[in-house]
């Protein structure tokens, strides 16, 4: 039987391996997908090292797909910010439209404050039916002295840091928490109060119904193209680094690829079977990157020191975005991994990379970067009602960065082919190896190039429009830090709240004011003319002092204040010394109207305001207590203005409880120099968090890729140990390895984050204010190779162990 098998294999009968090989070197689509799957079972079934491999490159994989389905999560998780932000607004309050009282209506006003660093935004309600309107997330509005909170004021009252707080809430009883969807975040500090005190006098608005939507407020054409290059430069080095995870194991995987040329197949089809190891890993990456979103997704909702707090169910990522981002991965990875093949030829006895490769072509990698320098050049300058060029901005910006990384590996081979030998065992070891294989060594750096380029240009995009969206206000907190406001203040009232305050502990200095519009009494000449009014303000001669230039001044003074512009006119035709003023100026000419007159002494003296705290200048009648009664003073409003003593601990705090103490819809704002436009600042926020998550994956990639080239040389440095070598010199060849291609990168870097950064000043009409701003960026990309590096090192003593010679 076994002479007549091999008769019939002699005289016609082919090996089975002749058919695989045959197979392998036919074309077409059914052979390119025989060959992926071939290359999907050899990353899965090529033992401890294929798996080792495939689960690196899934991981490096895993983060770009985790960060870039949180990019395309964004724009859902602002809009259900915004529409719950919406659902609760109350209609009455912005709109102006008169709303009639019924079974339905509520009272409410806003009653925001601070606490240390963190807002404390909430409303007061009062129901004036027995069927009220229901903002979201409430089961029915709180009675008096009942108050219902989020998840996370509740936490805080009921912890030691909220002691202060909830000293401030002491009159109320928390009751209840509002449901989610009541609130923007989980981690949002909101409350809803009752209490019968709340009328229409008291600043209360009513309302018949909740969700008014304020008009949107269109988005400043410098902010668009700020927010266009941030998407580039956040996630260019997140796809980059993608592109870079599917070339793990390289040279293992070409020395397999040897083999299958050796039993038959062809350049094709090992190229083919290649793509087929990366897809493997790109699929795997996918999934994995579909759990890190899931997991990070499910944690988000406790996060508050970044601000980044979000309920799971809000970040989803867009439907278009999501299926993008799954059919460009792997799409990337096949197409990567065939053309990084192109420049290798793989033979049946070896493959011609271990020899000296073939200098790479510098004309295309000069080309990509000037030509997105171009067309944001030819974009024009952004400016007027023309839209900004957003598709300009994102083609020419990712042509630039992408036009560097790929100028990295030229530059990093035409800088290490120049060094020789000579200096120290650790530079000649990792200058020769650079030489061997510079390629994988600047992927490894092209991030982290990638990422300090973007983060130049965008602070030099920063800086220049920083005055644009920053503006030094008049305010001097020097003088007073907060100002306290009642709407409907009295003589009592007044005297309650300065008095308060000025015994609270942290207060260095009180200003205190009641003001008030009094007019000219009597007929007008004409009906349609202008009533002359003016305001009137009472306080102490020391308080007057910081209001105007007034001197001499005694209990029972009164002055006629003037502030140099066209409206002193007016303060003269109704403040006239000896002649009489009406203290009740609302509704004066209307049937009913109670009048309060009150002379203006005739030895009023003519003074010069002086700018308040705030940096407003006050005309009008200013008058002592004991010139006036206050108790006649309809319609005023009392005003204390602060000044905080810095060397006491939560001094503010103590301030704004005293203040809810004296009257809870007190209006207590702070005073600050500079004052930052809200979409700048939440724009700002957004490329900070967004920083960090991009500057958190180029650690992990690089760290990653580390690893993977560690790997690929284990035996190597088994085998240098094993003859003598020190782990030392080791460490800092390793270390020298990753330093060169860094300076150049970061060099790299520089260069194109100013010429890009130029190019978008530029184009919003501005100039450089700051050459430098490069440094401390370039620095912490340095920190952050170095750390990388450190973590590299603990492998690094594994890999050299003996057991690293052993093979299979």
């Amino acid at each position: 039987m076994s002479l007549d098998t091999r008769a019939k294999a002699a005289t016609g009968a082919r090996p089975p391996l002749a058919d695989d090989t045959a197979a392998m070197s036919k074309g077409g689509p059914r052979a390119f997908v025989r060959d992926l799957a071939m290359g999907i079972r050899f990353a899965v079934g090529g033992g401890r090292e294929g798996w080792t491999r495939t689960l690196l490159t899934a991981v490096g994989v895993g983060l770009g797909v985790a960060l870039l389905l949180g990019a395309a999560s964004v724009p859902n998780l602002l809009q259900n910010r915004e529409d719950r932000s919406v659902a609760r607004s109350a209609e009455g309050q912005f709109s102006g439209k008169k709303v009639e009282r019924s079974d339905s209506t509520v009272l409410q006003r806003d009653v925001p404050t601070d606490f240390r660093d963190k807002p404390v935004s909430g409303r007061v309600l009062r129901a004036e039916g027995s069927h009220p309107a229901l903002p979201p997330g409430l089961k029915k509005i709180p009675a008096d002295g009942e108050m219902v909170v989020s998840p996370a004021l509740r936490e805080l009252l009921g912890s030691s840091e909220g002691a202060l707080l909830k000293e401030r809430y002491s009159q109320y009883r928390v009751t209840g928490t509002i449901g989610d969807a009541g609130l923007t975040n989980p981690q949002e500090l909101y409350y809803y109060a009752g209490s019968d005190a709340l009328t229409p006098a008291k600043g209360g608005h009513r309302v018949e119904s909740f969700g008014y939507k304020e008009p949107a407020e269109p988005l400043d054409p410098m902010l668009v193209v700020l927010v266009a290059l941030i998407c580039v430069v956040l996630l260019t080095p997140v796809i980059i680094f993608i592109g870079t995870a599917v070339r793990f194991g390289g040279d293992r995987r070409d020395r397999r690829l040897a083999a299958l040329r050796l039993v038959g197949a062809d350049a094709h089809s090992v190229r083919r079977i290649a793509a087929g190891e990366a897809l493997c890993g790109a699929l795997l990456g996918m999934a994995a990157g579909g759990l890190f979103f899931l997991g990070v997704r499910e944690v988000i909702g406790t996060l508050d020191g970044w601000k980044i707090s979000a309920f799971p169910s809000d970040v989803v990522p867009m439907p278009a975005l999501a299926v993008l981002i799954l059919l460009a991965v792997p799409v990337t990875a096949v197409l990567v991994t065939l053309i990084s093949l192109r420049a290798v030829s793989i033979e049946p006895l070896g493959v011609v990379r271990s020899s000296k490769p073939r200098k790479r072509r510098l004309w295309w990698r000069i080309v990509m970067p000037l030509l997105g320098l171009g067309i944001l050049l030819a974009a024009g300058q952004v400016g007027g009602d023309m839209a900004p060029p957003v598709l300009a901005i994102g083609a020419g910006a990712t042509l630039t960065l992408v036009g560097l990384a790929a100028l990295l590996p030229w530059l990093v081979e035409a800088s290490v082919a120049k060094l020789r030998g000579g200096g120290p065992i650790p530079w000649q070891l990792a200058t020769r190896r650079l030489q061997l294989s510079s390629g994988t060594a600047a992927r490894a750096v092209s991030g982290i190039t990638v990422a300090v380029a973007g983060a130049v240009a965008l602070q030099m995009l920063f800086v220049a429009m920083h005055d644009d969206f920053n503006q030094a206000t008049d305010n001097n907190p020097g003088r007073a830090k907060l100002v306290v406001t009642a709407d409907v203040g009295d003589g009592e009232l007044a005297e309650r709240m300065i008095d308060t305050f000025r015994t609270t502990k942290g207060v260095e200095k009180v200003i205190g004011t009641v003001s008030t519009y009094v007019v000219k009494p009597g007929k007008l000449k004409n009906a349609d003319d202008m009533r002359p009014t003016t305001e009137l303000t009472v306080a102490t001669c020391a308080n007057l002092r910081e209001l105007a230039h007034i001197g001499s001044c005694e209990d029972g003074d009164t002055f006629v204040v003037h502030t140099g512009t066209a409206m002193d006119k007016w303060v003269d035709k109704a403040a006239r010394p000896g002649k009489p003023v009406d203290l009740n100026a609302i509704s004066w000419d209307e049937p009913g109207h109670r009048h309060a007159p009150w002379t203006l002494p005739a030895d009023s003296r003519t003074v010069k305001a002086r700018s308040d705290p705030g940096g407003e200048l006050h005309n009008g009648i200013f008058a002592t207590p004991g010139a006036i009664d206050l108790s006649k003073m309809a319609e005023a409003a009392t005003t204390a203005m602060i000044k905080v003593d810095p060397d006491v601990p939560d001094a503010e705090e103590y301030i704004r409880n005293a203040g809810a103490h004296v009257d809870p819809f007190l209006d207590v704002r702070t005073l600050r120099a500079i004052e930052r436009d809200k979409q700048y600042a939440t724009i700002q926020k957004g490329l900070q968090i967004g920083a960090m998550a991009t500057m958190a994956l180029i650690a992990a990639s690089m760290l990653v890729s580390m690893i993977e080239q560690l790997r690929e040389r284990k035996r190597l440095l088994a085998a240098l140990t094993a003859f003598g070598t020190r782990r030392a010199s080791m460490a800092w060849s390793i270390l020298w390895q990753t330093a060169i291609p860094v300076a150049i990168g970061l060099a790299l870097a520089v260069a194109g984050g100013i010429g890009l950064g130029w190019v978008m000043v530029r184009m919003i009409q501005h100039s450089v204010t700051d050459w430098w701003l490069f440094a401390p960026l370039t620095a912490a990309g340095a920190v952050l190779v170095a750390v990388v590096t450190l973590l590299s090192l603990p492998p690094l003593w594994r890999m050299m162990r003996p057991d690293g010679l052993r093979t299979e």
